[in-house]
């Protein structure tokens, strides 16, 4: 049995057809499918919790954005216990497009239906959260919180929170260290580590990013006025990382980022947390997940 989670705001008769086509492809290949529909935020962690809480071998399938995702993920007590796909429907698909994964429903069905998983790497912090594709702090944060605080939708209200973030957000001093390394000091704009290449639907921090070898990609950069950040983002935009001289990009297996405040908000595939310290590690090898071909082929 495949118990396909989907994200249940704005289920429309769209969507009510795509799910018609994945039944038809699950069925096409001989396998049972059941449909769980979130009906409040957390429902999808609570689904996937309640679904390998007994210990059973589970076939989970996100079907939804990066926050779905991520929520599912996050709900599987054991990662070696599963496998895990995904059927993009968000706006942004940031971790999608890092694994290939067709937004078009029937193929990225077909691709769970039909092939073998293979195991992936995501992020796991001290505290047990995991990442999938980013978690990081700084501006990106601020950003996502007048986001959802602004009353627009779409990737427009995303573009109008990032001018107002520009105006207004101020770099934060913190350490950094990785792979058990000295702690070096900046002034930075954001601090962010990946899994996947890109964040914000588009802004390709990690353009040399795979999710499958065995590594963090961790991006620091330092402070910026306001006008050359711009014109970073812009290069980040079309993933000239090496093209921002700010820029400090490492490939590591941990590292620990420490404000210089004590803890400050972070976000992980879009959705914030506070208080918990940015303190992270990769894992390997203990999640086997549904992807079209060898992603870095």
């Amino acid at each position: 049995m495949y118990h396909v989670i989907l994200n249940g705001n704005n289920v429309d008769e769209k969507t009510e057809t795509k799910i018609s086509t994945v039944k038809r492809v699950f069925e096409t290949a001989g396998k049972e499918i059941t449909v769980h529909i979130t009906d409040h935020a957390g429902h999808a962690k609570e689904i996937a919790q309640t679904l390998t809480e007994n210990g059973e071998f589970a076939h989970i399938v996100a079907m939804g954005g990066d926050g779905t995702l991520h929520e599912v993920l996050n709900g599987i007590k054991d990662t070696e216990n599963c496998t895990l796909g995904l059927i993009p429907l968000g706006s942004g698909n940031d971790f999608a497009e890092a694994a290939k994964i067709s937004k078009d429903v029937k193929t990225a069905a077909e691709t769970i239906a039909f092939r073998a998983p293979v195991c992936i790497d995501y992020i796991e912090l001290d505290n047990g959260l995991k990442s999938i594709n980013a978690v990081g702090s700084g501006i990106d944060v601020d950003v996502l919180q007048r986001a959802y605080a602004g009353k627009k939708k779409g990737k427009t209200k995303y573009f109008s929170a990032f001018l107002k973030s520009l105006r207004h957000y101020k770099a934060t001093s913190y350490t950094a260290s990785w792979d058990g390394g000295e702690e070096k000091k900046f002034t930075g704009i954001i601090a962010c580590l990946g899994n996947g290449r890109q964040i914000g639907g588009g802004i390709k921090l990690f353009p040399d990013a795979e999710i499958d070898d065995g590594y963090i990609d961790l991006l620091l950069v330092d402070y910026l006025s306001r006008f050359k950040t711009l014109i970073a983002f812009m290069k980040l935009t079309a993933g000239k990382v090496n093209k921002v001289k700010e820029v400090t990009h490492v490939k590591c297996k941990s590292v620990k980022i420490t404000p210089e405040n004590g803890t400050a908000p972070i976000q992980a595939e879009g959705e914030i947390y506070e208080n918990i310290p940015l303190t992270a590690h990769i894992v390997t090898n203990k999640l086997k997940f549904y992807l079209p071909s060898k992603i870095n082929s």
